[in-house]
């Protein structure tokens, strides 16, 4: 089975996208950044949940929702990018150390992606200058979802 968790934070706001690009864009745009964790495993989804509410979710300033659909309706794109299989994810490493740690989780991870998800907000937002910008080839694998 699979699930997806997105972490958003709940004092976070909708920021100039000028912070993530190094040439000036020619019009203002604005984005929201989440984390996305896909989790591949086998047993209790109740026990995997409480795992993600413990682990990855400070209750205090983060919020958690179901990934699988996008969080903000009107971007114009999202942007949703996250580290090759081969290359080293310390965050990932951690988050799966603390599971080998753990007696009996009743729940099995089989495959864990981590992802940072970029909403794009604005009129005639183009996606390339953020994929050229934000992801390297040599270490991400990336999408761009386009408004529908």
């Amino acid at each position: 089975m699979t699930q997806f968790f997105e972490i958003l934070g709940q004092f976070d706001h909708e920021s100039d996208c000028q912070k993530l690009l190094y040439a000036p864009l020619p019009q203002k745009l604005t984005f929201r950044e989440t984390t996305v964790y896909k989790v591949d495993f086998e047993g209790d989804v109740t026990a995997l949940e409480a795992f993600v509410r413990q682990v990855l979710l400070d209750p205090i300033s983060q919020t958690l929702r179901n990934g699988e659909t996008g969080a903000f309706d009107k971007a114009a794109f999202t942007l949703e990018y996250g580290m090759k299989g081969g290359a080293l994810d310390l965050e990932k490493e951690m988050i799966l150390n603390y599971y080998r740690a753990l007696e009996n989780p009743d729940f099995e991870i089989t495959k864990l992606t981590l992802r940072k998800r970029v909403y794009v907000f604005g009129d005639k937002a183009d996606s390339k200058p953020f994929v050229r910008d934000i992801c390297n080839p040599a270490i991400h694998t990336w999408e761009v979802r386009q408004a529908a």
